[in-house]
């Protein structure tokens, strides 16, 4: 027997006494890495492949010492991971876990808490109603907007166009849509939009050819007359438009959409209205950023994610909705050994999704609106897309560099176009100016210094500047700029 793992001595869990000395330890080691962020890789230098040769090929045999694992952890987990909370990380949107939520983590997990129906989870099931209230309230939507917590935007987004599916009145839920004389189901998009649309039709059974992407104007917004006529062209056809899909704030460029007129399209056409504000939801918190959001009261639907850009770790996406009884009516199915006696009197969450199982989630988002305050959350958010402005600024001042779209909510998007490109016809030079931004990404995140991402925006290779971190500052975002201007001028030579 290895000496330094420990003998099997009963069949009981970790005893409390060690649990109390690696606990405070994790929370001392937690609170060190927070504080030293600046100074590890945002980007890993690692190999794909690397990390599994580095671990065992099999489980252990015997016990072995939490020393061990937390050992292992330090050496081989942490430094081959990307740092999503680093101040340096500008990729995708970030993910920002404040430390309050963390210790709501911790507790979420040590009672493990499955809140199924309201009997299994009594506190979890009230309290989430509550906390999205809360958050219902702040972000100035209409009182009948119902909310429920799901994982992910796409889950969220999946149960949203199920709605719509189960309100055309087509029978999915009892028969299908397999084998069936049915007509097509079209869901229409704009051209920007998330390709969990289309994941969520093609797991709905709708089919990907059936998501109707409508183009988009010069600033990335669907056109409601395009709109307009691929659904007059689909009823002509026979098909069977059911939902609209608008976002505030798209993943590329994060522009906009006009919902107020897309919403008058679809209460004139009775389809179900989505609002995407995954990303941006939590800017309506902001009084003088309402007028963004104009018609998304009047959706049936909208998707937040408080874990995205409201302090939240992974992971927490919030349906809200004016029709809950077609969402039940989607998904409702109460097998006896779940049947409670309080059944008429609560509203059991299982009933409300595909989920059946459902983590104690509104827990970390209570602890984040009660710590921070929602003048705390606001003045995070104004912050933010106050460092956004000054690196798109910061471009636009710069004579090699030029921004590709506008600047929306905390992000930025742009590209290396140096003065002294050759004489060239205008395709030769795109495609010059693509193979010189992508080097210049690949070079940025090679270094593991800061780490960003690319899009295409109508066609053009476009790097995107993310800002969404707690601990990003002024000095963060100027430095970055500074070391994408170094590295450009690198190019070529």
């Amino acid at each position: 027997m290895n000496p330094e793992n420990p003998p099997i001595q009963h069949f009981g869990d970790m005893p409390t006494e060690e649990f109390r000395q690696h606990g405070h330890a994790l929370v001392d080691w937690i609170a060190a890495y927070r504080q030293n962020l600046d100074n590890i890789k945002v980007l890993p230098d690692v190999q794909p492949g690397s990390i599994t040769a580095q671990l065992p090929q099999s489980a252990p045999e015997a016990p072995e010492a939490m020393a061990a694992l937390l050992n292992d952890f330090e050496r081989l987990i942490l430094p081959n991971l990307t740092q999503w909370h680093h101040p340096n990380f500008f990729a995708y949107f970030a993910n920002s876990s404040s430390l309050p939520a963390v210790l709501a983590e911790f507790l979420t997990a040590a009672i493990n808490n499955n809140s199924m129906v309201w009997k299994s989870g009594q506190a979890a099931t009230e309290l989430e109603h509550v906390t999205l209230d809360w958050l219902r309230q702040a972000l100035a939507l209409p009182a009948e907007m119902w909310g429920m917590i799901f994982d992910t935007a796409s889950i969220s987004t999946m149960q949203a166009i199920a709605c719509a599916r189960e309100e055309a009145g087509v029978e999915a839920r009892e028969k299908g849509l397999a084998g069936r004389t049915t007509p097509r189901l079209r869901v229409y998009a704009s051209e920007f939009v998330h390709s969990s649309i289309d994941k969520a039709c093609i797991t709905l059974g709708l089919g990907a050819e059936n998501l109707v992407k409508i183009p988009a104007n010069e600033r990335f917004q669907m056109i409601p007359e395009a709109l307009e006529k691929a659904i007059a062209d689909d009823r002509a056809a026979g098909h069977l438009p059911i939902c609209v899909v608008g976002v505030v704030g798209t993943t590329s460029v994060a522009s906009s959409d006009p919902i107020t007129t897309i919403a008058a399209i679809c209460k004139r056409e009775k389809l179900w209205l989505h609002v995407d504000a995954a990303y941006a939801g939590p800017v309506a918190m902001l009084p003088e950023w309402r007028g963004r959001f104009a018609g998304w009261e009047e959706a049936d639907s909208i998707v937040i994610n408080p874990h995205k850009w409201l302090l939240v770790p992974m992971d927490l996406s919030i349906l809200y909705t004016r029709k809950p009884h077609v969402l039940k009516q989607a998904f409702s199915l109460t097998p006896e050994y779940l049947k409670t006696t309080e059944d008429a009197l609560v509203e059991n969450m299982m009933d409300y999704g595909i989920q059946l199982g459902r983590r104690f989630r509104s827990l970390k988002l209570w602890f984040v609106m009660r710590y921070f305050g929602i003048e705390g959350l606001q003045a995070r958010l104004r912050e933010h897309i106050a460092l956004a402005r000054l690196f798109g600024d910061l471009v636009e001042a710069h004579p090699d560099f030029e921004l590709t779209s506008p600047v929306e909510f905390s992000l930025v998007c742009f590209r290396f176009r140096p003065q002294n490109l050759p004489n060239a016809d205008e395709a030769t030079r795109e495609r010059l100016l693509e193979r010189l931004n992508t080097d210049l990404e690949e070079r940025l995140n090679a270094s593991g210094a800061i780490f960003l991402v690319h899009t295409k925006v109508h066609g053009v290779y476009t790097l995107r500047f993310a800002v969404g971190n707690m601990e990003t500052t002024e000095k963060h975002v100027r430095r970055a700029f500074e070391r994408i201007v170094a590295v450009a001028g690198m190019l070529g030579k």
